[in-house]
């Protein structure tokens, strides 16, 4: 069991590398962050930050002499910079989980392995092979196997032309084709698991995007079987894998099936709730996973709406020039909570911050949070239809 106040290290230093950051800090843990970003959020306000690239052979060796034990903030660190550094201290999660989880053909090839649910697919690792792909795979969609997040990296095919044409524009980069699936619902389970194979589920999100992006994020799910059965999958798959720490599992529903989408070897977007309306938020969790301390009580004591607030908000219509929105808006609503990322440039699709509307009952909430995210203008009739008729 690693104590306070030891000092923990992270790869990566955006907006959920600075929640960790708050969460160590108020355990009574020092940081280092490890980000090339010299403005990164979690690097402004960790005990120290090395802004270099995450393979800098200085910086990983300054970390493996200053932590006691290192995590990640996001998928794309390289693996084999969390091997060498679980060489010499702990690692959470590893470098193979993360492994399987940086990549799409790697993650589906394991989610097929183990016979657990995922959209029909082939790998597209040349031209031929979207010659050879099922028929069956059409209209779907081409996604590249890395570096793609937030609707980048991937683009609707109708068609094997389309679809070479799309492969061509990812420079050839190794891909996974898709079935387009007719979705329900999308839902995201967050949950931590301990060294010892304990594991504790957050409540189920359900989840409406924009443009690829996640938007909303609804608690409690209104259909307490698919939450269930979510959560049933989620823990089999970190038990497969044998993962210590915070995971995200995203997931499809169609008709009366349930499909693995993806997941995340970190805290997730959609696990933003819970800072403000569990016991235990996901990035407590990941402390407590990463240092060998007894998990959390993930237990959530609210309804809770998250609102995602990207960098679209400070362009009005037609506006060249960023402006501050009008927070007071806001601030003014007693039970909402927002957190700001500290980010210093707005830009269309970056996320700038979220926002979260607690209530004892779901409906008023929802209520709540779509009214306020429409009077900062940043909300739409037809987002407004889906999310009041889930």
């Amino acid at each position: 069991m690693i104590l306070p106040p030891a000092t923990l290290g992270l790869l990566g230093g955006g907006q959920l590398g600075r929640f960790f950051v708050n969460a160590a800090h108020e355990l009574g843990y020092r940081v280092v962050v490890l980000d090339p970003d010299p403005d990164s959020p979690a690097g402004r306000i960790a005990d120290q930050h090395l802004a270099a690239a995450y393979d800098d052979p200085a910086a990983l060796d300054h970390m493996a002499a200053t932590c006691a034990a290192i995590s990640t903030e996001f998928e794309n660190v390289p693996a084999g910079s969390l091997a060498w550094l679980a060489r010499s201290l702990p690692v959470r999660p590893g470098a193979e989980a993360v492994s399987i989880c940086q990549n799409r053909c790697a993650e589906k090839a394991f989610l097929r392995r183990f016979g657990l649910p995922l959209a029909p697919y082939a790998e597209i690792r040349c031209a031929e092979d979207v010659q050879l792909a099922d028929a069956d795979l059409f209209p779907g969609i081409l996604k590249v196997a890395r570096f793609g997040y937030d609707g980048k990296g991937q683009v609707v095919v109708d068609n094997r032309a389309q679809a070479r044409e799309a492969f061509v524009r990812f420079g050839f980069e190794p891909c996974v084709l898709e079935k387009k699936l007719e979705l329900e619902r999308e839902l995201s389970v967050v949950l931590a698991r301990d060294e010892n194979g304990e594991v504790r589920c957050f409540a189920a999100a359900e989840n409406l995007h924009r443009r690829g992006i996640l938007d909303v994020s609804f608690v409690p799910h209104a259909r307490a079987g698919e939450a269930a059965a979510a959560e049933r999958l989620a823990v089999e798959l970190a038990q497969r894998m044998d993962y210590v720490g915070v995971l995200a599992v995203e997931f499809f529903v169609v008709g009366k099936r349930i499909y693995i989408n993806e997941m995340a070897p970190r805290p997730h977007n959609s696990g933003h709730y819970t800072l403000d309306a569990c016991a235990t938020s996901q990035f407590e969790q990941q402390v407590r996973a990463l240092c060998g301390l007894p998990l959390g009580d993930p237990r959530r004591h609210s309804a809770a709406v998250m609102v995602n607030l990207l960098g679209d908000l400070w362009y009005g219509d037609g506006e060249e020039a960023a402006r501050e929105p009008d927070w007071r808006k806001l601030l003014a609503v007693p039970n909402l909570k927002l957190h700001l990322y500290g980010k210093p440039d707005a830009r269309p699709g970056r996320k700038m911050g979220h926002f979260t509307v607690l209530g004892s009952e779901a409906a008023t909430a929802v209520e709540t949070a779509l009214a306020v995210h429409q009077s900062i203008g940043s909300g739409d009739e037809t987002r407004l239809a889906r999310a009041e008729s889930r």
